[in-house]
């Protein structure tokens, strides 16, 4: 029995691939049946990279927004230089303060726990994030990247989310703390921990392309999320788990809210 790949498919496969690295112009699609609307230019996304970040928080949504085709995604750090995450990864940046495109569309940031700290403190960083925000079309974030928006300023007067162990610090950076894991509202999107990268960028995707192509690029990376021990929140994981962790959690939680007090002051 043969196994291998046939001629056919191969030839398939080389056209589906081919029109994924296309650059399409504006105007209405249909490819195989799946029809969507390309914009007159394509989107400029912005996404952060900052030693320390978690690598997830970027990862999972840079696969998304790489598979919207259009769309331009510009991994962007202070510095020209590989960027080590939190856990070993290095990530090569695409572009610098000083060359990543103004306006972009999406302005994205991620989290983590030390990382975001000493994100919170750095002026040329928060200065960076401002500037862009004031006229991106978007204002994102995954897990404690939110803190980093809102000590930029960029979340007054608006409800987001975080990780659960620092949501409530929201607050003091002028946002309305919502315990959910992908939070809407006008222009700024955030989500909760980590995994809910995927979901926040997914729903991005079905505002640029339509919720069908969203529906699909869910099926083509096969999101179909089953968590073995159903733990994945602290009204899920039960008071021993959640506990532990929170004590653990907490040098991360008291620092963010220092900081978040000393920026609620200086407005």
């Amino acid at each position: 029995m043969n196994h291998g790949i046939t001629r056919r498919e191969l030839v398939g496969a080389m056209a589906v691939a081919s029109a994924l690295a296309q650059k399409p112009a504006a105007g209405d699609y249909d490819m195989g049946g799946l029809k969507y609307k390309m914009p007159e230019k394509p989107e400029q996304i912005a996404m952060l990279v900052y030693p320390g970040m978690t690598a997830l928080d970027l990862i999972g949504p840079n696969q998304v927004f790489g598979y919207t085709m259009g769309t331009r995604v510009h991994l962007v750090a202070k510095e020209q230089g590989a960027v080590k995450t939190d856990t070993g990864l290095s990530i090569l940046p695409t572009k610098t303060f000083s060359d990543c495109p103004n306006p972009v569309d999406i302005l994205f940031v991620p989290g983590e726990a030390i990382g975001t700290i000493n994100l919170m403190k750095d002026e040329e960083t928060l200065k960076f994030l401002a500037d862009r925000g004031q006229t991106a079309t978007l204002v994102t974030s995954v897990c404690t990247g939110s803190l980093i928006l809102g000590r930029a300023g960029l979340l007054r007067g608006y409800k987001a989310t975080s990780h659960w162990a620092v949501r409530d610090v929201l607050s003091e950076l002028g946002a309305t703390p919502v315990n959910a894991r992908v939070v809407e509202d006008r222009n700024r999107i955030t989500a909760a921990g980590i995994t809910s990268g995927i979901d926040f960028a997914l729903r991005i995707a079905a505002k640029l392309r339509g919720d069908e192509y969203a529906r699909a690029l869910e099926l083509q990376i096969e999101y179909d999320p089953q968590p073995p021990f159903q733990s994945g929140s602290p009204e899920k994981a039960g008071e021993r788990i959640h506990g532990i962790l929170a004590a653990m959690l907490a040098p991360l939680h008291d620092q963010a809210l220092q900081l978040a007090r000393a920026s609620a002051k200086a407005m």
